[in-house]
């Protein structure tokens, strides 16, 4: 896989034409997305805090695809919500310093963590769900939307808790749904924001996962599939299932899923530095 220097000549000498976007795998639910006017990053965990603050049981499969410090060209760095393989306080830091433009969108449960990385206000964006704005830097449009991981959690303060991100960039619609599972309404809002790529977290879940270390788990490969093909989806990125092994499921289940409830469906699981060019 491509990692550090060569992964970062890659995005830069990779090319966007009309209607495109390029996609890499970062690992888990991390993406990092360039359009014709910057890069986007999306969840991304690069290093190991939540074995450090959460035990052995969260050991990483595999190494980050790059180092935070190594993160340099950065237009916004987006967040889905506050658990730390999506918003990595290990990293945070790191990432502020190497790309010292960027913003950082996240949700306002999230702002503790921001404040003890000593991340300056002025950087920081909380969206509201389906109000769309541009991020700065770039001609991309953003709508977040409301995920539910495994309930709503709408707090009058702080907003929603979980977030999924729409972006509309250089004629594609890129859907990340953060941490979710489906909940009431959520396929009637989606049918409001028609979508080409969708990221979506396909790792199941189940009472001993939840009760042996707290992990909070999502969605079933049956319901990934069959969402996909209800939504009429363009292609699928399955995520969330790669990095520990001890919160996954086999990948061939995802694949008799598809196979059996949407077998027309496009679907692509990303390595780490993986890249998918995706032209509309």
């Amino acid at each position: 896989m491509r990692t550090g220097r060569d992964l970062l000549d890659h995005m830069a000498s990779t090319p966007i034409i009309p209607n495109s976007l390029a996609i890499w795998g970062m690992g888990q639910m991390g993406i990092a997305v360039k359009g014709p006017d910057g890069i986007l990053y999306i969840d991304i965990y690069l290093s190991d805090y939540v074995r450090e603050v959460a035990g052995d049981w969260w050991t990483r499969a595999y190494a980050p695809p790059l180092r935070a410090s190594e993160v340099t060209n950065a237009a916004a760095f987006l967040a889905s919500h506050e658990h730390g393989d999506h918003l990595d306080p290990g990293s945070l830091v790191a990432l502020a310093q190497a790309s010292p433009e960027a913003r950082f969108i996240v949700t306002g449960w999230s702002l503790d963590i921001m404040a003890e990385a000593d991340i300056p206000q002025g950087r920081i964006i909380v969206p509201r769900v389906h109000e769309t704005m541009t991020i700065p830097g770039t001609s991309a449009r953003l709508t977040a939307l409301p995920s539910a991981h495994y309930t709503l959690e709408d707090d009058a303060g702080k907003g929603h808790r979980w977030l999924g991100f729409l972006i509309e960039w250089n004629g594609v619609r890129l859907y990340h749904s953060g941490d979710t599972i489906i909940y009431e309404g959520y396929v009637e809002m989606l049918r409001r924001y028609p979508v080409d790529v969708a990221m979506l977290p396909v790792n199941g879940r189940d009472w001993y996962r939840e009760t042996d270390v707290g992990a909070i788990g999502n969605l079933w490969p049956a319901e990934a599939a069959r969402l996909a093909k209800d939504m009429g989806w363009g292609l699928v990125i399955v995520g969330h299932n790669d990095l520990f092994p001890n919160n996954a499921i086999p990948m061939g289940s995802i694949a008799d899923a598809f196979e059996r409830f949407a077998p027309r469906q496009p679907y692509k699981i990303l390595q780490p530095g993986e890249l998918l060019y995706f032209v509309k």
